[in-house]
């Protein structure tokens, strides 16, 4: 089987309805030139759709990237609220670190700020949002792994894994399944985590 961009269809980590269910695959009114391979279709209201079968790909493709890193060196970071959660929740998981919230200059490049950071690979929600931890990341010369919806420029980005980065269960689902593939790529099968604990609430992990 093939999806509709032509990919030979593997067996994917969820059932495709629970992307659908997630709206993993409900992309923005624009897209750019670099994001244009992974959307299917526009609908009616003139939102972009990604197919969800390059969404799954990537993820684990990402799982199989990170897995080569030290867990304490891989960095995760969301300035979007709905992301925040996932975030702690993934670097909870994988035993990453996190950074939520403002990104504050600095953090990756001066090493005598308190809470300078020196990681080997750094994961953004969105690179939009999140780009002051991308331009650090490239300055250093580290590999980027983005979450990247139809609207966002790929530049600097390493590793694109198109999703709805807007929604707070799209950002759940994608950072639940990241962390349950990490951890089996590093041998591990016990995953002791719910979907529903990734989720976005008003209380502060």
């Amino acid at each position: 089987m093939s999806s509709s961009n032509g990919m030979v269809e593997e067996e994917l980590l969820v059932p495709i309805e629970e992307y659908f269910n997630s709206a993993v695959n409900i992309g923005t009114q624009q897209k750019t030139k670099q994001m244009v391979k992974y959307v299917y279709k526009v609908r009616t209201d003139g939102l972009y759709l990604i197919d969800v079968h390059y969404t799954d790909k990537k993820i684990k493709d990402a799982a199989k990237l990170l897995a080569r890193y030290d867990p304490s060196k891989i960095l995760a970071v969301s300035m979007r609220v709905y992301g925040q959660r996932p975030v702690a929740m993934f670097a909870r998981a994988t035993n990453a670190k996190a950074i939520t919230g403002r990104f504050v200059p600095g953090t990756l490049t001066n090493f005598s700020m308190s809470d300078y950071i020196e990681p080997d690979i750094l994961i953004v929600t969105d690179p939009f949002s999140d780009q002051n931890a991308v331009k650090e990341a490239k300055k250093i010369g580290i590999p980027i792994i983005a979450l990247c919806d139809t609207n966002n420029d790929l530049s600097n980005i390493d590793l694109v894994i198109p999703t709805n980065n807007k929604g707070k269960s799209a950002l759940a689902l994608v950072y639940y399944l990241l962390s349950k593939n990490l951890l089996k790529e590093r041998g591990i099968d016990k995953f002791d985590y719910k979907l529903s604990d990734f989720e976005y609430e008003d209380a502060v992990i």
